[in-house]
Protein backbone atom coordinates (compact mmCIF):
# COMPACT_ATOMS: atom_id res chain seq x y z
CA UNK A 1 0.00 0.00 0.00
CA UNK A 2 2.78 2.33 0.20
CA UNK A 3 2.90 3.38 -3.64
CA UNK A 4 -0.52 4.75 -3.52
CA UNK A 5 -0.04 6.82 -0.37
CA UNK A 6 2.80 8.05 -1.88
CA UNK A 7 1.17 8.96 -5.14
CA UNK A 8 -1.50 11.10 -3.39
CA UNK A 9 1.08 12.99 -1.86
CA UNK A 10 2.47 13.51 -4.27
CA UNK A 11 -0.05 14.69 -6.99
CA UNK A 12 -1.30 16.82 -4.08
CA UNK A 13 1.84 18.55 -3.96
CA UNK A 14 2.62 18.98 -8.27
CA UNK A 15 -1.44 19.93 -8.24
CA UNK A 16 -0.57 22.98 -6.87
CA UNK A 17 1.77 23.84 -9.27
CA UNK A 18 -0.91 23.08 -12.31
CA UNK A 19 1.18 19.98 -12.80
CA UNK A 20 0.12 16.23 -13.13
CA UNK A 21 2.85 14.58 -11.40
CA UNK A 22 4.62 12.00 -14.13
CA UNK A 23 7.96 12.89 -13.04
CA UNK A 24 7.31 11.86 -9.64
CA UNK A 25 4.97 8.81 -9.92
CA UNK A 26 8.01 7.70 -12.09
CA UNK A 27 10.37 7.93 -9.75
CA UNK A 28 8.66 6.69 -7.14
CA UNK A 29 7.55 3.16 -8.99
CA UNK A 30 10.97 2.73 -10.14
CA UNK A 31 12.41 3.42 -7.14
CA UNK A 32 9.86 0.49 -5.56
CA UNK A 33 10.33 -2.14 -8.31
CA UNK A 34 8.00 -1.51 -10.69
CA UNK A 35 9.59 -2.77 -13.84
CA UNK A 36 11.05 -0.21 -16.66
CA UNK A 37 8.63 -1.73 -19.07
CA UNK A 38 5.40 -0.34 -17.25
CA UNK A 39 6.43 2.22 -16.02
CA UNK A 40 5.76 4.92 -19.27
CA UNK A 41 2.23 3.55 -19.96
CA UNK A 42 1.44 3.87 -16.30
CA UNK A 43 2.73 7.32 -15.61
CA UNK A 44 0.91 8.46 -18.43
CA UNK A 45 -2.66 6.75 -17.34
CA UNK A 46 -1.84 9.28 -13.80
CA UNK A 47 -1.23 12.09 -15.76
CA UNK A 48 -4.58 11.90 -17.85
CA UNK A 49 -6.62 11.36 -14.76
CA UNK A 50 -5.02 13.94 -12.15
CA UNK A 51 -4.27 16.38 -15.61
CA UNK A 52 -7.69 15.60 -16.90
CA UNK A 53 -9.12 16.30 -13.30
CA UNK A 54 -7.19 19.90 -13.39
CA UNK A 55 -7.93 20.92 -16.61
CA UNK A 56 -11.47 21.22 -15.87
CA UNK A 57 -11.08 23.38 -12.89
CA UNK A 58 -8.92 26.13 -14.31
CA UNK A 59 -11.47 26.02 -17.66
CA UNK A 60 -13.87 26.59 -15.26
CA UNK A 61 -12.39 29.02 -13.46
CA UNK A 62 -11.21 30.97 -16.40
CA UNK A 63 -7.42 30.56 -15.37
CA UNK A 64 -6.50 29.00 -19.21
CA UNK A 65 -5.03 31.12 -21.63
CA UNK A 66 -6.65 28.93 -24.84
CA UNK A 67 -4.58 30.99 -27.81
CA UNK A 68 -1.05 30.20 -26.22
CA UNK A 69 -1.93 26.78 -25.50
CA UNK A 70 -3.38 25.77 -29.11
CA UNK A 71 -0.31 27.44 -30.54
CA UNK A 72 2.32 25.04 -27.96
CA UNK A 73 -0.12 22.02 -28.21
CA UNK A 74 -0.99 21.90 -32.37
CA UNK A 75 2.55 20.74 -32.62
CA UNK A 76 3.16 18.72 -29.30
CA UNK A 77 0.60 16.40 -29.71
CA UNK A 78 2.28 14.64 -32.64
CA UNK A 79 5.26 15.06 -31.30
CA UNK A 80 4.56 12.78 -28.00
CA UNK A 81 3.12 10.31 -30.33
CA UNK A 82 6.35 9.96 -32.49
CA UNK A 83 7.73 9.79 -28.60
CA UNK A 84 5.84 7.30 -27.32
CA UNK A 85 7.16 5.29 -30.33
CA UNK A 86 10.86 5.51 -28.94
CA UNK A 87 11.80 2.50 -26.43
CA UNK A 88 15.39 3.69 -24.65
CA UNK A 89 17.55 1.29 -22.68
CA UNK A 90 16.57 1.40 -19.17
CA UNK A 91 19.48 2.74 -17.97
CA UNK A 92 20.02 5.73 -20.71
CA UNK A 93 15.92 5.98 -19.99
CA UNK A 94 16.64 6.89 -16.39
CA UNK A 95 19.79 9.16 -17.26
CA UNK A 96 18.04 11.15 -19.88
CA UNK A 97 14.78 11.61 -17.88
CA UNK A 98 16.38 12.54 -14.94
CA UNK A 99 18.79 15.00 -16.36
CA UNK A 100 16.06 16.83 -18.16
CA UNK A 101 14.35 17.58 -15.26
CA UNK A 102 17.28 19.15 -13.48
CA UNK A 103 17.88 21.29 -16.79
CA UNK A 104 14.54 22.35 -16.11
CA UNK A 105 14.91 23.17 -12.73
CA UNK A 106 17.53 25.49 -13.37
CA UNK A 107 16.10 27.18 -15.87
CA UNK A 108 13.33 27.92 -13.15
CA UNK A 109 15.79 29.51 -10.60
CA UNK A 110 18.80 30.98 -12.85
CA UNK A 111 16.60 33.19 -15.13
CA UNK A 112 15.36 36.76 -14.09
CA UNK A 113 11.46 37.23 -15.06
CA UNK A 114 9.08 39.48 -15.69
CA UNK A 115 6.00 40.68 -14.24
CA UNK A 116 4.14 41.06 -17.31
CA UNK A 117 4.24 38.02 -19.98
CA UNK A 118 4.95 39.53 -23.61
CA UNK A 119 3.12 37.01 -26.29
CA UNK A 120 5.12 34.70 -28.84
CA UNK A 121 4.90 34.02 -32.30
CA UNK A 122 2.67 31.15 -33.06
CA UNK A 123 5.94 29.39 -35.12
CA UNK A 124 8.08 29.99 -31.71
CA UNK A 125 5.51 28.89 -29.50
CA UNK A 126 4.93 25.77 -32.03
CA UNK A 127 8.41 24.76 -31.38
CA UNK A 128 9.14 24.87 -28.23
CA UNK A 129 5.94 23.20 -27.86
CA UNK A 130 6.32 20.36 -30.01
CA UNK A 131 10.03 20.01 -28.14
CA UNK A 132 8.11 19.71 -24.83
CA UNK A 133 6.05 17.15 -26.38
CA UNK A 134 8.38 14.73 -27.69
CA UNK A 135 10.21 15.19 -24.72
CA UNK A 136 6.87 14.07 -23.15
CA UNK A 137 6.20 10.86 -25.42
CA UNK A 138 10.20 9.57 -25.07
CA UNK A 139 9.85 9.37 -21.39
CA UNK A 140 6.53 8.95 -20.20
CA UNK A 141 5.82 12.88 -18.54
CA UNK A 142 3.12 14.62 -19.55
CA UNK A 143 5.25 17.28 -20.70
CA UNK A 144 4.11 20.32 -18.26
CA UNK A 145 7.60 20.12 -16.42
CA UNK A 146 9.38 21.15 -19.73
CA UNK A 147 6.51 23.49 -21.19
CA UNK A 148 6.46 25.91 -17.59
CA UNK A 149 10.18 25.90 -17.07
CA UNK A 150 10.12 27.33 -20.94
CA UNK A 151 7.38 29.29 -21.13
CA UNK A 152 8.75 31.34 -17.50
CA UNK A 153 12.54 31.54 -18.72
CA UNK A 154 11.33 32.87 -22.19
CA UNK A 155 9.02 35.64 -20.61
CA UNK A 156 5.68 34.13 -22.13
CA UNK A 157 4.30 33.36 -19.03
CA UNK A 158 4.39 34.30 -15.25
CA UNK A 159 4.34 31.21 -13.28
CA UNK A 160 0.52 31.23 -12.18
CA UNK A 161 -0.27 31.24 -15.94
CA UNK A 162 2.25 28.67 -17.14
CA UNK A 163 1.13 26.55 -14.36
CA UNK A 164 -2.44 26.82 -15.64
CA UNK A 165 -1.16 25.61 -18.85
CA UNK A 166 0.23 22.75 -18.10
CA UNK A 167 -2.70 20.62 -17.13
CA UNK A 168 -4.76 20.91 -20.50
CA UNK A 169 -0.83 20.48 -22.10
CA UNK A 170 -0.21 17.63 -19.53
CA UNK A 171 -3.86 15.97 -20.72
CA UNK A 172 -3.25 15.86 -24.46
CA UNK A 173 0.37 15.21 -24.54
CA UNK A 174 -0.65 12.25 -22.05
CA UNK A 175 -3.28 10.82 -24.12
CA UNK A 176 -1.27 10.99 -27.77
CA UNK A 177 2.22 9.50 -25.80
CA UNK A 178 0.18 6.66 -24.26
CA UNK A 179 -1.28 6.07 -27.75
CA UNK A 180 1.92 5.53 -29.42
CA UNK A 181 3.32 3.63 -25.89
CA UNK A 182 0.38 1.05 -26.35
CA UNK A 183 1.60 0.52 -30.09
CA UNK A 184 5.12 0.28 -29.54
CA UNK A 185 4.26 -2.83 -27.25
CA UNK A 186 4.59 -1.67 -23.66
CA UNK A 187 1.87 -2.11 -21.00
CA UNK A 188 0.54 -0.74 -17.36
CA UNK A 189 0.91 -2.20 -14.46
CA UNK A 190 -1.75 -4.39 -13.04
CA UNK A 191 -2.25 -2.28 -10.45
CA UNK A 192 -3.08 1.15 -12.58
CA UNK A 193 -6.84 1.50 -11.35
CA UNK A 194 -5.74 1.72 -7.57
CA UNK A 195 -2.78 4.00 -8.54
CA UNK A 196 -5.09 6.30 -10.60
CA UNK A 197 -7.45 7.11 -7.59
CA UNK A 198 -4.66 7.96 -5.80
CA UNK A 199 -3.57 10.17 -8.16
CA UNK A 200 -7.19 11.62 -8.12
CA UNK A 201 -7.37 12.29 -5.05
CA UNK A 202 -4.38 13.87 -4.22
CA UNK A 203 -5.11 16.02 -7.59
CA UNK A 204 -8.15 17.46 -6.26
CA UNK A 205 -6.69 18.60 -3.05
CA UNK A 206 -3.51 20.06 -4.48
CA UNK A 207 -5.61 22.10 -7.18
CA UNK A 208 -7.29 23.78 -4.84
CA UNK A 209 -4.64 24.80 -2.79
CA UNK A 210 -2.75 26.19 -5.61
CA UNK A 211 -5.34 28.16 -6.96
CA UNK A 212 -6.12 29.63 -3.25
CA UNK A 213 -3.10 29.79 -2.10
CA UNK A 214 0.26 30.28 -4.30
CA UNK A 215 1.63 32.88 -4.84
CA UNK A 216 4.20 33.68 -8.08
CA UNK A 217 7.14 33.34 -6.35
CA UNK A 218 5.96 29.91 -4.43
CA UNK A 219 4.50 28.32 -7.06
CA UNK A 220 7.91 28.53 -9.41
CA UNK A 221 10.34 27.69 -6.43
CA UNK A 222 7.98 24.74 -5.39
CA UNK A 223 8.02 23.35 -8.92
CA UNK A 224 11.96 23.78 -8.96
CA UNK A 225 11.90 22.06 -6.09
CA UNK A 226 9.72 19.31 -7.37
CA UNK A 227 11.83 18.67 -10.48
CA UNK A 228 15.29 18.36 -8.30
CA UNK A 229 14.09 15.86 -6.09
CA UNK A 230 12.73 13.42 -9.17
CA UNK A 231 15.12 14.27 -11.58
CA UNK A 232 17.93 12.81 -8.51
CA UNK A 233 16.41 10.37 -7.40
CA UNK A 234 16.11 8.78 -10.92
CA UNK A 235 19.31 9.69 -12.12
CA UNK A 236 20.12 8.17 -8.75
CA UNK A 237 18.41 5.16 -9.60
Amino acid sequence: MIIPILLVAVSLVYATVGQAGGTAFLAIMAVLGVPAAELRPTALILNIVAAGYATWRLHAGGAIDWRLLTAAGAASLPASFLGGLVVLDSAIYYTLTGGIMLFAAAMLVTKWYVREAISPGTVRAAIVGGLAGFASGITGVGGGVFLAPALIGLGWATARQAAALSAPFILGNSITGLVGVLAAGQRPTADVGLYAFAALAGAIAGTMIGQRFMSERTTRYVLAAILVIAGARLLVH
